[in-house]
């Protein structure tokens, strides 16, 4: 679930990511890691998009993986081959706050070879820049605040304020989801609308995801109502799961999502 929010937020919101990153709005579009004509390593969120002169390359981590230096290079060394006139920017995105020594690797070094990427550790970077654009707003909460609760009520607000439907709800979906990796469901239920958030492609994916694996909309439906009805027990998480075949990520935003009943 939440390789499908980074891929989204920053698939349709590409400009608001080059802002932030690159320093100028620059409209970036999908570059598949089939288009390199190798197999992609496996990555939390692997992420590339291209302009015309310049290519992003972004991998969110909730995880530390003591095998991003290699994969940067690796990936460095395969944009090259094919796109060798333009300019490439890799960023190691990491989301949830941790000790380790490994978020602050920013390099790749063996005899005779050195490359370097970017790192940004989000528990470090200022809330503002997070506020700024809407594409931006679902990783405010996870910046550099003690005080997240409140940094969420401002990005509802901002929220709110989303004229457009479709991005509004996209947006606090993807909020919620996010938000679940430093706050308590039971504040984001209280803040974030349910209402809108299940109008999102991101609520509609858990739908698909259950027709994929065989189950018919309406058996769906019927277990997210099972979920839902499983969640007032207090019974935990992973028994449900094991219940309704729903996956923990699931079953976490649909408390977030039906908390409006």
């Amino acid at each position: 679930m939440f390789d499908n929010i980074y891929k989204f937020l920053a698939e349709n919101f590409s400009s608001d990511f080059a802002t932030w990153l690159l320093g100028e709005p620059i409209t970036l579009t999908e570059l598949s890691p089939k288009e390199l004509s190798l197999e992609p390593i496996r990555a939390d969120a692997l992420i590339l998009l291209q302009s015309e002169q310049n290519i992003l390359h972004l991998e969110f981590q909730t995880q530390v993986d003591a095998e991003i230096p290699f994969r940067m290079i690796d990936y460095r060394l395969r944009v090259y081959r094919h796109f060798p006139h333009k300019s490439m920017h890799q960023v190691v995105i990491y989301l949830k706050q941790t000790n380790s020594d490994l978020v602050q690797q920013n390099t790749f070094t063996i005899a005779g070879t050195r490359h370097e990427f970017a790192v940004i550790r989000l528990w470090e970077q200022p809330t503002e820049v997070f506020l700024r654009t809407p594409g931006l707003l679902p990783l405010a909460v996870l910046s550099s605040t003690i005080e997240p609760e409140v940094i969420l009520n401002e990005v509802a607000r901002e929220i709110n304020g989303i004229t457009e439907s479709r991005t509004q709800s996209n947006i606090a979906a993807s909020t919620a989801i996010l938000a679940g990796l430093v706050l308590d469901k039971e504040v984001i239920r209280r803040v974030l609308r349910s209402d809108i958030m299940r109008e999102s492609v991101i609520y509609q994916d858990i739908l698909q995801e259950g027709k994929a694996e065989g189950k018919a909309e309406g058996k769906a439906e019927a277990l997210l109502e099972v979920a839902s009805n499983l969640f007032n027990t207090g019974m935990p998480l992973e028994q449900i799961a094991r219940l309704t075949g729903l996956s923990i990520e699931q079953l976490q935003y649909l408390q977030v999502s039906k908390s409006g009943d």
